[in-house]
């Protein structure tokens, strides 16, 4: 494995998790530069482009962010996890691997992965539409948040055989799926999510994300999530969890 392997990262940080099956959970952050989609919801703009620059928190939460030239070199990024868990031994839960879209990075990870999991456990967060560069990294993952991107709220169409291929690779860790929804969402979107999932496990969770505001507000009516819960009855576990991190003024 060479440590002078380099990628287009955006930053590294460390924050509680607020999203998903990890919610609250404190994670170093690896925020990878790029993305194959284009969803209408995204709250990470700009990712057409690699940034000049990637930020590095060098005190873990204390956002003291240095600006390293991009590509980013795998030892820089390595050292200061290194240096993380070593100084605050056992306040991180897991890296976080996550964009954009960190499986255009594929070829990177599977050299990277290996020695970041001797650290910690790995969670990567994902779109789920890239099942051919999932199977390799496998091995080395430990979690897997996957969305199912419904038309209405993502405005991305023609995704569901992807997703369920992906799924289908992904059940071999602790995955699960992550839908965002708002007022636009429809009922069948809800019913043919859940038809992948049970096809696959019913036992995979499955979280509910109402849009969530920059002000932490969701512009969504409390009944209708309890309504896209209910369509989902035919699952074991569903949960309705907004973008926490927003609210809690977390990065």
């Amino acid at each position: 494995m060479s440590k002078n392997a380099t990628a287009a990262m955006v930053e590294c940080f460390s924050s509680i998790q607020g999203e998903g099956i990890l919610v609250g959970m404190r994670q170093a952050f690896l925020r990878f530069s790029g993305c194959n989609l284009s969803c209408a919801f995204c709250d990470t703009p700009g990712m057409t482009a690699p940034p000049a620059a990637c930020q590095l928190e060098i005190t873990p939460g204390r956002r003291d962010f240095i600006e390293v030239p991009n590509p980013l070199c795998f030892s820089r990024v390595l050292t200061l996890i290194e240096s993380w868990t070593a100084g605050w031994p056992g306040i991180h839960h897991s890296i976080s691997i996550t964009g954009g879209e960190p499986l255009l990075h594929g070829a990177f990870l599977a050299e990277w992965l290996p020695q970041l999991r001797k650290l910690l456990p790995i969670h990567l967060e994902t779109n789920g539409t890239l099942p051919a560069v999932l199977k390799p990294l496998m091995p080395h993952l430990d979690y897997v948040a996957m969305d199912i991107k419904l038309p209405s709220a993502s405005g991305c169409e023609g995704l569901w055989d992807d997703h369920r291929e992906f799924l289908r690779i992904a059940s071999a860790a602790k995955a699960f799926v992550k839908v965002v929804i708002d007022q636009t969402t429809e009922d069948w979107e809800i019913q043919r999510a859940c038809e992948i999932i049970a096809g696959i496990d019913r036992a995979i969770p499955l979280i509910l994300q109402p849009v969530t505001l920059n002000d932490g507000t969701i512009p969504m009516s409390p009944l209708r999530m309890l309504e896209f819960q209910e369509l989902a009855g035919q699952l074991k576990e569903v949960r309705v969890i907004p973008q926490t991190h927003k609210f809690m003024g977390q990065l």
